[in-house]
């Protein structure tokens, strides 16, 4: 838990640098200081209002316990057995089947899943999908993913905002901004990669393993991760830069793993995730 606080607030800073020299690439030392003010006020919109980005993208919507009476149930039945806040639960409507959870502490944490995984998995399945989440949400994963995520969607729109900087002529005065807008452009792309890569694989692992403890059925996650990764094949969310930055907070990475979104992946294989969780049900002779 401290460590991803730790990982959160690093990430934060690693922005207000970023800004920073931005700022003061377009505009000198009074850029510098516009970039210290504009700094701290993305770190509080990142901070306060993260966990909100991701549900956004994914155009999720508050469902009511009249609505999804099961997965209230589970959800309410594994929160009590874990002793962590029920999270608000919201629906996306897209075929892939997939889920996820933001949010800075477990209790201001939102759960969200698709319909397509409502659809396509059991309820043995779904329970092990919804145990993986609570862990991130109880681990504070979600705090770091939620941070990430938004930070990796405001530094990409700087790159697509640096498109209308000036680029400046001969004039000496001018060359800030030239250089302002080939920060945007060079650095935007890598910095984003960087946090989505700077987001711990070991972190599912952990995941995985802890929801199959609460569940006492590791091939439950399993099944449901297999249905997963055959769901993104036949409907995998379209890579646009909205999803593209939101993608490591689900419980599989949601595109196919080629051109750009495979650099945004941030899940290890799928496979290997299985195959854990079988020889874990053989240990605990659990089928």
């Amino acid at each position: 838990m401290q460590r991803n606080t730790i990982r959160a607030v690093g990430l934060l800073a690693s922005l207000s640098v970023l800004v920073a020299l931005v700022c003061w690439g377009c505009g000198g030392a009074q850029g510098l200081q516009l970039g210290i003010v504009v700094a701290v006020g993305v770190n509080g919109l990142v901070y306060f209002f993260g966990d909100s980005m991701a549900l956004r993208a994914m155009r999720a919507r508050p469902v009511s316990e009249i609505e999804q009476p099961d997965l209230y149930r589970i959800v309410r039945e594994l929160a009590t057995a874990a002793r962590q806040p029920m999270p608000r639960l919201y629906l996306s409507p897209t075929p892939a089947p997939n889920a996820f959870a933001t949010g800075g502490s477990p209790r201001g944490s939102a759960l969200c899943c698709t319909t397509g995984l409502l659809r396509h998995l059991s309820q043995r399945e779904l329970r092990g999908v919804l145990a993986h989440e609570l862990s991130h949400i109880r681990s504070r994963d979600t705090l770091v993913c939620s941070v990430a995520a938004m930070l990796a969607a405001i530094i990409t729109s700087m790159t697509a905002l640096a498109l209308l900087l000036p680029l400046g002529d001969s004039e000496d005065e001018d060359v800030p901004s030239l250089l302002g807008g080939l920060l945007f452009l060079v650095l935007g792309p890598a910095a984003a990669l960087v946090i989505q890569l700077g987001v711990s694989r070991n972190r599912e692992y952990r995941a995985d393993r802890a929801a199959a403890q609460l569940t006492g059925d590791p091939l439950g996650l399993a099944n449901a991760l297999r249905r997963i990764e055959v769901g993104t094949r036949t409907h995998p969310l379209p890579t646009e830069r909205r999803l593209l930055t939101a993608g490591h907070l689900m419980i599989a990475h949601p595109f196919p793993l080629r051109g750009m979104s495979k650099l945004f992946a941030a899940h290890p294989p799928t496979g290997d995730r299985i195959r854990r969780l079988q020889r874990m049900a053989d240990r605990w002779g659990t089928h």
